[in-house]
């Protein structure tokens, strides 16, 4: 898989848009055409829908206004892989995209050959910066979108009576010891956070402007809460006591008949839990971060603990500088992993998206882009929280210091988990 996020030059980009589009398709082989055409839950899509998503943002919007004479592959794709880019036209209900099982998995693949060729002819030849941003871009949307086939793939394998691991033989039993969490402390006072562009850099929108905040000192816990961390808060009636919970996460909880994590099943007196391996006991598993547990859960745990959840500045404070490293998408593991022995600060990067108690929001200045791009991060600030740091299914090159994830507080297929913070 890819190592280099550099884009400084056509040649450079071209690199990197191969290793990109190369990296779906691999992590899509062990798949059946069956496979592809799930859509499990209302967050998920088909894995299919996926494939021909991304490459009809290549087409839209770097092939149509930026490649002269470009053909398009079939004009009907325009509506039916369109994502939610209401400036554009209308699109089928999200709920539908696994209605349709033409065009086969042949079409789409061979959309994506069409696409890939067409954008190799662009960047070989002549290409003005606004084309080269935006092919940059499309990059990084497809790493988001190969990111969620592994996300939606394991719901939906979950979600099959027959509990089908997308790999086989893959994981194994560890011997795991104990890490116990230490909190360190972090100054308070005027820190600049956002992103601010260097050459050959990038970042989304809603990473900038660069911009000052004022923190009050804080610690942090030097790794992720763990999976026998959270199985003690819920041997202690976590998931039945209200003064634990944010009313709307107590009414959503109960509504729903939440008792655990997504993804974890009462089994022999104890607990399994679902990977994409296929089925792992707690016990095996205990040392690992907790994940897929909605802000909700994270905020009880938290409040159970004697703790809080940071801010997104507070992440960012402490991860800037610390270097992008960690259990990510190139790790293999496709799971949190346990920590290392020792204090140092850890995990910061992969193994979970860290919830937030940050509300998402524009930072001051911000200005959504011109056109129907401006619709890709604007016109989802409401009702949304931040989430930081990546996670195991999330490519090394996508993921930096100021990266904004954001959900609704109610997400849970979504691989997030939590970090604890308290008041200096």
């Amino acid at each position: 898989m890819e190592t280099s996020s550099d884009c400084s030059s056509p040649a450079a980009l071209l690199e990197r848009f191969r290793a990109v589009r190369g990296a779906t398709v691999r992590f899509v082989g062990p798949l059946s055409a069956e496979d592809m055409m799930v859509q499990s839950c209302a967050e998920a899509s088909p894995v299919k829908w996926h494939l021909a998503h991304t490459s009809w943002f290549f087409e839209t919007f770097v092939l149509v206004p930026y490649a002269p004479g470009y053909l398009a592959f079939d004009a009907r794709f325009g509506w039916l892989f369109n994502s939610y880019y209401n400036a554009l036209g209308v699109m089928p209900e999200k709920n539908l995209r696994a209605s349709f099982s033409r065009p086969d998995l042949k079409t789409i693949l061979a959309y994506r050959a069409h696409v890939d060729a067409a954008v190799e002819r662009l960047l070989a030849g002549e290409c003005g910066a606004e084309a080269l941003d935006r092919v940059r871009l499309g990059c990084e949307h497809e790493q988001q979108h190969l990111e969620l086939i592994a996300t939606d793939m394991k719901h939906a394998l979950f979600t099959n009576p027959l509990h089908p691991a997308y790999r086989e033989g893959v994981a194994g039993a560890q011997t795991m010891e104990a890490v116990p969490l230490v909190f360190h402390e972090f100054a308070g006072g005027l820190v600049q956070v956002g992103a601010s562009l260097v050459d050959g850099e990038f970042a989304f929108d809603n990473e900038m402007p660069r911009h000052k905040v004022y923190l009050e000192p804080f610690r942090l816990g030097h790794r992720l809460a763990t999976c026998g961390e959270y199985r003690a808060f819920m041997e202690d009636g976590g998931y039945t006591r209200p003064e634990l919970w944010l009313s709307e996460g107590w009414s959503r909880m109960r509504a729903e008949g939440w008792e655990a994590p997504l993804y974890w099943q009462r089994a022999n007196g104890g607990w399994r839990v679902f990977t994409l391996d296929g089925w792992r006991g707690l016990g095996e598993l205990a040392e690992t971060p907790v994940c897929h547990i909605s802000l909700f859960e994270a905020d009880a745990f938290a409040r159970w603990s004697g703790a809080r959840l940071a801010t997104e500045f507070e992440w960012e404070r402490v991860a800037t500088g610390l270097g992008v490293a960690g259990n990510l998408l190139e790790s293999g593991r496709l799971h949190p992993a346990a920590a290392r022995l020792g204090g140092a600060m850890q995990q910061m990067y992969g193994d979970v998206w860290e919830w937030t108690a940050s509300g998402y929001g524009g930072y001051p200045g911000y200005r959504a882009a011109s056109g129907a791009l401006g619709e890709y991060n604007g016109k989802f600030m409401s009702s949304q929280v931040v989430l930081r740091g990546g996670s195991c299914v999330t490519p090394a090159t996508h993921i930096r210091a100021t990266y904004r994830n954001f959900f609704g507080p109610g997400t849970r297929w979504q691989f997030s988990g939590v970090r604890l913070a308290k008041d200096a």
